[in-house]
């Protein structure tokens, strides 16, 4: 194990411990007060496409599923890329979901108290914390130099993300109205003002 795959292994454990809080409240959701709640694939089948990723992050971090050592000099600049971004969009995505508070749920759902969140994060963006998975998840398979975790990322979560982010917006958009029709022109989809 060298020394990129144990700083990923580090930041892994630590962001994943920072994330309890975050799956405590998704819990609570799931029993709390729920005003809308569609039944689709796209509740369950994006968190069991990250959750198989960070196994093969894993994986990757004790050297299965990654290119051969003799190749990491070669590809040095591009591992140290994918670390510097699996660092920084990590914290990032942790940053966007406790930014929704007691509005952050692991499913799709609109709560009765609902709010919607325009600012810091979301004053850009309207799902940063989708960008920010990708780019996490995409960022530990380059550090790892992972041929399975970036083919996954890029062909399966990718799609799944934007499906996803695209059945909130519907709800959101039936629940906030014109206020959310408002925020949709200010703002990008899952990039910063594009969409």
């Amino acid at each position: 194990m060298d020394a990129i795959n144990i700083l990923v292994g580090i930041n892994l454990f630590v962001t994943m411990t920072s994330q309890i809080s975050a799956a405590k409240t998704g819990i609570k959701t799931s029993l709390s007060k729920v005003a809308k709640k569609p039944k689709t694939y796209l509740q369950k089948l994006p968190p069991n496409i990250s959750a198989v990723l960070t196994l093969l992050i894993v994986l990757g971090i004790f050297s299965i599923g990654i290119l051969q050592p003799e190749d990491f000099e070669s590809y040095f600049n591009i591992r140290v890329i994918g670390l510097v971004i699996f660092v920084i969009f990590s914290w990032l995505q942790i940053k966007a979901f406790k930014t929704l508070g007691n509005s952050y749920s692991q499913e799709i759902v609109i709560l009765k108290e609902h709010e919607l969140h325009t600012s810091g994060l979301y004053k850009t963006m309207r799902h940063p914390q989708y960008l920010f998975q990708i780019l996490s998840d995409l960022g530990a398979g380059l550090a790892l130099m992972s041929y399975l975790v970036v083919p996954l990322v890029v062909l399966v979560e990718l799609p799944l993300f934007i499906m996803r982010a695209s059945a909130e917006e519907k709800m959101l958009t039936q629940h906030f109205g014109d206020e959310y029709i408002e925020y949709k022109k200010k703002s990008g989809f899952i990039l910063p003002y594009i969409g």
